[in-house]
């Protein structure tokens, strides 16, 4: 690392449309603590990161809740992997990574179907 740069990786949202279009029932269960946020457009990375205040901030929708409740390991264990991917420069393993997330992201979201 150079002693006045650094290079980055970021994860960012890429939605067909928006995160209320492509998970309009996810939107809907975070709208509901979280509005603005929703509004922006978190990537299902950044949802994961927060995971644990959501929870918390998501006792007033036992459902929703739940639903991420079992999910909650396996969510914070791909999270944690592609950060340490991201770190070691193993873009394609955080890349399958994050694929993983978006899958169980897809269940979460037909499960509250």
């Amino acid at each position: 690392m150079s002693k006045t740069m650094q290079l980055t990786v970021q994860v960012r949202p890429y939605y067909k449309k928006d995160l209320k279009a492509d998970y309009p029932k996810i939107a809907q269960g975070l709208s509901y603590i979280h509005e603005a946020w929703v509004a922006e457009g978190p990537s299902l990375f950044d949802i994961v990161g927060r995971l644990d205040k959501l929870l918390y901030e998501l006792e007033g929708n036992p459902p929703f809740r739940k639903i991420l409740l079992e999910h909650k390991d396996e969510l914070r264990k791909l999270h944690k992997k592609v950060e340490e991917h991201i770190a070691d420069w193993e873009l394609a393993n955080a890349d399958k990574a994050l694929y993983q997330m978006e899958d169980i992201f897809d269940k979460v979201e037909w499960e509250l179907g």
